[in-house]
C-alpha cells in the first residue's frame, strides 16, 4: 500500500496520525474527554478557520502570503450584515456571493500590487491588513451589527443539523466548510490552470520559461484567497451575529499556522488544502482541549498552545520522513 501512495498522501497520513496522538494524549488527561459535545464544539469552531486556511494555502502554494485575510473577513462580515439588515428578503446565496465579491475585490488589490508592481506580498498584505481594517472602521461609522437586526434564517443556519451519526451531529456550517475545502482540493488537483500555482511556487523562473503567465497566476491566487475569505466572513456573520470592527482580528496568523501545520510549504509549490483542513482541526483541537485541561492556567494557555503546535509540526515532519523512507525502501526491495 505504501508503494502506491503519493508523497502528499503520505504527509496527510502522518498528519492524521499526529491528530490521533493529540486526541489520545488529552483523553488521558481529561475526564470524559470523548463525547458528542467535543465533536460539536470543534466542528463548529473549525469551520470558519478551515476556509480561511484554504484561502491562505492558495497564495502560499504560489510562494506568497496574505496577512490581510483577517481584515477581509471582518469587513465582509460587517458589509454582508449591513446589507441583509436592510434587505432581509435577499436570501442566503446572493448574500454569500456578495460577501465573496467584496472579498475578491480586496484580493484583487493585493494581487495587482504584488504581481505587477513586484512589491513583496508580506509588505503589501501587512499594509492592506491595516488599510482594510481602517476602511471597516470608516464604513461602520461606530455602528455594530447585532443579531436582532438579522433575519432568523441566517442566525439559525450554522447550527442546523443536516444529519446525525450516533450522537455526533453534523451541522450545516461544518458540512458547508468541508464541501468548500473538497471543491478547492478537486480544482487544484484536476484543473490544469490551477496546477500552475504549484509550478509558479516550485520554480517561478522555470514556470516563466515554460510559458506560464506568472503575474496572472499570482493575481488570481490573491483573488481566490479574497473570495474565500469573503465566504468565511459570511459564515462568521451567520455564526456570531454580533459584528464589530474587531471581527476577524488575529485570523491571519491562525490561518498561516493551520496551513503550515497542515504541510503547506511556506516556500511554495507543496501542500494541499486537505492538509490545511486537518491542520486547522489539529490547532483547534489543541486550543479547545487546553481550556478543559486543569493543569494549564489561562495565563499559560497560549504558550502551551504554541509549544504543542511546534511539537505537532515536528512529529508530522518525523513521521512523514519515516513513511517516505519506508516507501522508498520497499520500492528498492521490489526492484531488487
Amino acid at each position: 500500500m505504501m508503494r502506491n501512495l503519493s508523497p502528499q498522501a503520505i504527509r496527510l497520513l502522518a498528519l492524521f496520525a499526529v491528530l490521533v496522538l493529540v486526541l489520545a494524549f488529552f483523553a488521558s488527561q481529561i475526564d470524559n474527554y470523548f463525547n458528542a459535545r467535543l465533536f460539536t464544539r470543534i466542528s463548529t469552531s473549525v469551520a470558519i478557520m478551515a476556509i480561511i486556511a484554504s484561502a491562505q494555502s492558495i497564495v502560499m502554494l504560489a510562494r506568497q502570503i496574505d496577512l490581510s485575510v483577517g481584515s477581509i473577513v471582518g469587513f465582509t462580515a460587517f458589509a454582508a450584515g449591513d446589507l441583509i439588515a436592510r434587505y432581509p428578503d435577499l436570501g442566503g446565496a446572493p448574500l454569500a456571493l456578495y460577501a465573496m465579491a467584496v472579498g475578491a475585490s480586496f484580493g484583487a488589490v493585493n494581487g495587482a500590487i504584488v504581481a505587477w508592481l513586484r512589491v513583496p506580498a508580506i509588505i503589501v498584505t501587512l499594509a492592506t491588513m491595516a488599510i482594510y481594517r481602517s476602511l471597516l472602521v470608516e464604513f461602520s461609522g461606530a455602528r455594530s451589527i447585532t443579531t436582532a437586526s438579522l433575519p432568523e434564517w441566517l442566525t439559525r443556519f450554522p447550527n442546523t443539523v443536516l444529519f446525525q451519526i450516533g450522537d455526533l451531529q453534523f451541522r450545516a456550517i461544518f458540512v458547508l466548510a468541508v464541501a468548500v475545502v473538497l471543491a478547492v482540493h478537486l480544482i487544484l488537483t484536476f484543473l490544469r490552470p490551477a496546477r500552475r500555482l504549484y509550478a509558479v511556487g516550485s520554480n517561478p523562473e522555470a514556470a516563466e520559461m515554460a510559458g506560464i503567465n506568472q503575474k496572472l497566476v499570482i493575481f488570481l491566487a490573491f483573488v481566490a484567497s479574497g473570495a474565500l475569505a469573503g465566504l468565511a466572513g459570511f459564515l462568521f456573520l451567520a455564526r456570531f451575529g454580533n459584528i464589530t470592527v474587531v471581527a476577524g482580528l488575529g485570523f491571519e496568523l491562525k490561518s498561516v499556522a493551520a496551513a503550515v501545520v497542515g504541510g503547506v510549504s511556506i516556500n511554495g509549490g507543496s501542500g494541499s488544502v486537505l492538509g490545511a483542513l486537518i491542520g486547522a482541526i489539529l490547532v483547534d483541537t489543541i486550543d479547545t482541549s487546553l481550556v478543559r485541561w486543569p493543569l494549564v492556567s489561562e495565563f499559560w494557555r497560549e504558550a502551551v498552545l504554541g509549544l504543542l503546535i511546534l511539537l505537532a509540526v515536528a512529529a508530522d515532519a518525523v513521521l512523514g520522513r519515516r513513511l517516505m523512507a519506508m516507501r522508498i525502501r520497499r520500492e528498492r526491495e521490489k526492484r531488487a
